[in-house]
């Protein structure tokens, strides 16, 4: 039983799906039911139940028998639905274990440019030494910033359209392979940087348009850093 606490909860468990890990447990308290159901509570609390499915966390987790008996085998997985369900709403940043992706998630992704308007993602995956296109960019941009906060990557501002410069900040959640959008930044820019420090995004920099739009308009240098919270979808300079 130590050994298995031991393992399921590491960062350096390396699995590609956590339904595996999830079974792995099952199938470990089934191999002698009656004298393990009762570290279940434990073993689910290792699992990283908010990064699975959202229709196999809740057609088959929260409905095994095994769990709906114990009160608070039924209690974990309840959280973990809740944190499923803010982070598929994209309501904030969620900090439970349950939903924090493994070291080995760990991923590169190539988006962006700045001669050409692009609405590519590309994940590439250092294993298979190949590189798999993702979901589009809902709205194609250049010089544009990109950031990633737990399992989520934002991307900032740009020259869009008719080389307008936005304000707007597209989300991509790599869990679920979905781009939502979040609240516009105060200032429109392009050309500039960002970094994440304590689950928050900063922007920094770049240039705005002084009129209207690019060429035509010269561009205007930025000194602004602006602050991003998540948990509440809200820029502060």
């Amino acid at each position: 039983k130590d050994t298995v606490v031991q393992l399921l909860p590491s960062e350096e468990l390396e699995t590609e799906d956590e339904r595996l890990v999830y079974d792995s447990a099952i199938n470990w308290v089934n191999y002698d039911l009656n004298k393990r159901h009762c570290y279940l509570p434990e073993l689910l609390q290792t699992v990283r139940l908010a990064l699975l499915p959202a229709i196999y966390l809740m057609e088959n987790v929260a409905t095994e028998e095994l769990i709906t008996k114990q009160r608070k085998s039924k209690e974990t997985v309840e959280e973990a639905i809740r944190c499923k369900l803010k982070i598929l709403q994209n309501d904030g940043v969620v900090t439970s274990l349950c939903a924090r992706p493994r070291k080995t998630g760990h991923a590169l992704f190539l988006l962006g440019g700045q001669t050409f308007m692009c609405d590519k993602l590309y994940l590439v995956d250092q294993k298979a030494k190949e590189i798999i296109p993702k979901a589009d960019i809902p709205s194609p941009r250049k010089e544009f910033s990109a950031c990633a906060i737990g399992c989520k990557v934002y991307i900032t501002g740009g020259r869009g359209s008719e080389n307008g410069v936005s304000k707007d900040v597209w989300v991509y959640d790599t869990l679920h392979e979905e781009w939502s959008k979040a609240a516009p930044m105060l200032v429109a820019r392009f050309g500039h940087g960002s970094a994440e420090l304590k689950h928050c995004l900063y922007v920094v920099g770049g240039h705005t348009a002084a009129t209207g739009c690019l060429p035509a308009s010269p561009s205007v240098s930025l000194k602004q850093v602006e602050q991003y919270d998540p948990s509440t979808n809200k820029w502060t300079m």
